[in-house]
């Protein structure tokens, strides 16, 4: 693994796992989503990883529209890294989900590396009630869910963004995602240095035991020797704890409020760049430095801000 002496945080601004019902501080609308990230950069994170959601319900979308609300305030108030999700919701078909990385050509979009069941239904024995009709049915419906990414689907967004110049945060949520994006990079999709997500606590996924990170490093190391550069996220409470772990191990770090609504037992986060600067104060009391959007640009080689289309 490419070592930095310089951690990259990622803030992951409102995903699609969580409900609006489940905190007040879950960004919703565009002006709720650009300012929440603008918030999250300030406070020290390199890279945004965003979704949308729609105003009225919160409901996960991939409307390009609303994309178009909220990117260029933030490229316009900030020279934060954006990273636009094609995974969007479990739900959506792969055309929906990629349209706005496809339109926007931002410098870094995610890419998960394989089909995995996507269970949400356990929130259910922590919230009990929902101010918008779609929620209770959303997260009951995850225990028959597959969270669809075929090879011909991850072909199909690495060839359809070739041209773009976009690179990919590989999300891994298991070993054998891993090997999917070996199998990427020996067919020529895949080019270095590979920003690899481990993704830690997803019902579905690897697990958040130490020795389960330490897995996932091992073998990425194995794999794509000193050509990636590696970041970890955790769901929930095991989010701060494993950041911290893999920052110790080398790596670099996402936090934010599509992985975990926590900022401590029982706690709500109050904001994004809540978690970015708890974070950030663990990492340099840890005397470890924090990149800048600028150092996160050089060591993953991206295209530069001037270069997307929005």
């Amino acid at each position: 693994m490419k070592k930095s002496r310089k951690v990259i945080i990622t803030c992951a601004i409102t995903g699609s796992v969580h409900t609006p019902s489940m905190s007040p501080h879950l960004p919703v609308t565009p002006d709720e989503i650009a300012q929440s990230a603008l918030d999250a950069a300030q406070a020290g994170a390199a890279i945004v990883h965003l979704h949308a959601r729609k105003p009225d319900t919160g409901q996960p979308t991939q409307d390009p529209a609303l994309y178009a609300q909220f990117l260029p305030r933030i490229r316009q108030e900030s020279d934060v890294v954006v990273n636009i999700t094609t995974g969007g919701s479990p739900v959506l078909p792969i055309a929906e989900r990629m349209a706005p990385a496809l339109q926007f050509k931002p410098e870094v979009a995610s890419l998960n590396m394989g089909s995995m069941n996507f269970g949400m239904y356990e929130l259910l024995e922590r919230f009990k009630e929902f101010k918008h009709a779609w929620e209770r049915p959303y997260l009951e419906g995850s225990n028959d869910l597959i969270f669809r990414n075929t090879f011909k689907d991850i072909e199909h967004i690495l060839t359809s963004c070739s041209d773009n110049g976009t690179r990919f945060e590989i999300e891994c949520y298991d070993i054998g995602h891993l090997y999917t994006a070996a199998h990427f990079v020996d067919r020529k999709l895949l080019k270095p240095p590979f920003l690899i997500q481990s993704v830690f606590g997803i019902r579905g996924g690897i697990g958040t035991h130490p020795e389960d990170v330490m897995m996932m490093q091992r073998t990425a190391d194995r794999l794509f020797g000193d050509d990636y550069i590696w970041s970890v996220l955790a769901a929930g409470r095991k989010q701060t704890p494993l950041a911290t772990m893999a920052a110790t191990m080398g790596g670099n770090v996402r936090v934010g409020l599509e992985d975990s609504l926590w900022d401590g037992p029982g706690e709500l986060a109050k904001s994004n760049a809540d978690q970015v600067r708890r974070i950030r104060r663990i990492l340099e009391d840890l005397s470890l430095q924090v990149a800048t959007p600028d150092d996160a640009r050089q060591t993953l080689q991206l295209k530069g801000r001037g270069n997307v289309a929005f």
